[in-house]
């Protein structure tokens, strides 16, 4: 039984490692595997539970430190080395990276209150089932190949990252909003908004590498206090394989994460984003056929 369950963690990890970088949502497909493989390392079904909601928040932050990892040369601005402009653009980065993400962080806090006050249930008992993951994939996969259609010979108005205006950052803030229903993405709403502002592919994806930071951190201290909260008030206990679970699946993160990383700074120069397009609209096919045919 251990043996599964690391090789679930491993598969987790992989999964998250590539899926958080490119425009195809990584929650979704974490949601589409956990159903068919959850983890099983304890019998008690409320410690499974609350292991997953944290599980699939925390693994994010191994992506989150190979980011940090790779550009930190841009995204530190303390060091003797550093000349003042070096500095100087860093913070400014950090301040368009900053305000790019209250959209999303004052509604996904406010917001998820707010609506399970109204109805009962918040956004997971809502949204994180296979068939909003599905449609969510095909209508974003629909989004990105008339994306690439509309701006097909048009120069963007921004070329590169450090270009990016306060206001355009804001904007590609907003549209991160809707990575809150799973399948959307995040990666994926804000390189189509900032596609769709006249940000250039390549600066889309840098500009959403950084945009992540301040987000899965502030997702997963979240998750973190809400997991302590829940096993404390329910007198749960987690089992030691469940920690270890964790630490071994965000460690792959980390490491998938700084080969994809790499691999799609360099894809998006050369290539449009029509093949992952693609991609969503096919997946999303096939999940819907599997949940209303089998």
């Amino acid at each position: 039984m251990p043996a599964v369950e690391y090789l679930k963690a491993l598969f987790y990890g992989i999964l998250e490692g590539i899926t958080e970088w490119l425009p195809v949502s990584s929650t979704g497909h974490l949601i589409l595997l956990s159903e068919r493989f959850p983890f099983r390392f304890c019998e008690d079904p409320a410690v499974l539970a609350a292991f997953w909601e944290l599980f699939e928040v925390v693994i994010q932050l191994g992506a989150v430190l190979a980011v940090v990892v790779l550009f930190f040369g841009r995204l530190f601005p303390f060091g003797k080395g550093r000349t003042r402009g070096e500095k100087r653009n860093a913070w400014n980065l950090w301040k368009k990276v900053l305000l790019a993400s209250l959209p999303a962080a004052l509604t996904g806090v406010l917001g998820n209150r707010t609506l399970e006050k109204l109805t009962g249930k918040d956004l997971n008992d809502w949204f994180y089932n296979g068939v909003v993951v599905a449609a969510a994939l095909i209508l974003y996969g629909v989004a990105f190949l008339f994306l690439e259609r509309a701006r097909r010979g048009k120069l963007p108005t921004y070329g590169k990252t450090d270009e990016i205006t306060p206001k355009t950052a804001f904007c590609i803030g907003l549209f991160q909003v809707l990575s809150l229903i799973p399948g959307t993405s995040r990666s994926g709403s804000t390189i189509l908004g900032a596609s769709l502002l006249g940000v250039s592919r390549s600066a889309a994806a840098e500009f959403s590498f950084f945009m992540a930071v301040p987000v899965m951190l502030g997702a997963g201290g979240v998750k973190t206090v809400g997991f302590f909260r829940t096993m404390g008030t329910s007198h749960l206990t987690m089992p030691p394989v469940g920690w270890l679970l964790l630490a071994f699946g965000t460690l792959v993160s980390f490491v998938v994460s700084l080969l994809v990383i790499r691999l799609l700074t360099g894809f998006v120069k050369k290539h449009t984003f029509v093949p992952f397009g693609v991609y969503r609209i096919l997946l999303g096919a096939a999940v819907l056929i599997w949940y209303f045919v089998t």
